[in-house]
């Protein structure tokens, strides 16, 4: 298939190659953005800039000056040394069952935590908080037309609701309360730094295992960052070794 030209810019050609070639630059989860005919048309018109100031810049021998070649010993320094690096960290890798020899030796680090989803209503007094809770037990009003009509919280627009929660989300007070109530019963006031709670916990999970699948691709991110760590830093005491290092 002909390489299309899509401009023409002081006798350069900039093709669809070179389009594609710019937008596989940008990281992968950006490159769905050019799939459109708009945002192609835009990065077209960016490589065209740049193909205009580039010109612009050997007319006015910039590329003569010791400001450009110093930039461009560094970048080829930089090049040369990530080019290097990549090439060394190449043979690095995590098989499936390495993360499963790890994840068996290590099940306590996969745990998901206890949580409780619950409702409260929160009050300056203590006194308002018995007269509503009253109420609530003797059918005068739902738990969450009380949360809405005397609440303080911007959870009475939610009937008092505040989804699910662990432990170390809440003040110590109310989550000792919310963990240890049971389910559906309107506890007695609590009080925190903030007023008093009626709390009601709907909903409890105990602590869980994780299976192995829900948390295979961070432990073989995790260990394919340790074992790159330790063939980077092996890898620079070889060289040491080799090239010899002399520090002040």
């Amino acid at each position: 298939m002909q390489d299309k030209i899509l401009a023409n810019v002081a006798g350069r050609q900039i093709k669809e190659a070179d389009l594609q070639n710019m937008i596989n630059r940008y990281p992968a989860d950006k490159r769905a953005y050019f799939q459109t005919e708009d945002a192609k048309r835009q990065l077209l018109e960016q490589m065209i800039s740049f193909e205009l100031i580039n010109k612009f810049g050997k007319e006015l021998k910039i590329d003569a000056t010791e400001e450009y070649k110093e930039n461009v010993r560094q970048a080829e320094y930089d090049i040369l040394t990530q080019l290097t690096l990549n090439k060394i960290l190449l043979d690095v890798t995590v098989t499936e069952e390495d993360a499963l020899n790890y994840y068996n030796q290590n099940k306590n680090q996969f745990v998901k935590q206890p949580t409780v989803s619950a409702k409260h209503i929160l009050v300056d007094t203590e006194e308002l908080a018995k007269s509503i809770k009253s109420e609530i037990e003797n059918n005068e009003i739902t738990f969450e037309d009380a949360a809405a009509k005397y609440s303080s919280c911007p959870s009475k627009e939610q009937g008092g609701d505040l989804g699910s929660f662990g432990k170390g989300m809440m003040v110590k007070e109310f989550e000792d309360a919310a963990f240890n109530s049971e389910l559906n019963v309107v506890t007695d006031p609590v009080k925190t730094q903030f007023g008093y709670h009626l709390i009601k916990v709907e909903e409890r999970n105990e602590a869980e295992e994780m299976k192995f699948e829900e948390v295979k691709n961070q432990i073989v991110n995790n260990l394919l960052q340790q074992m790159q760590e330790r063939k980077y830093l092996d890898t620079i005491l070889e060289l040491e070794k080799k090239y010899g290092v002399t520090r002040a």
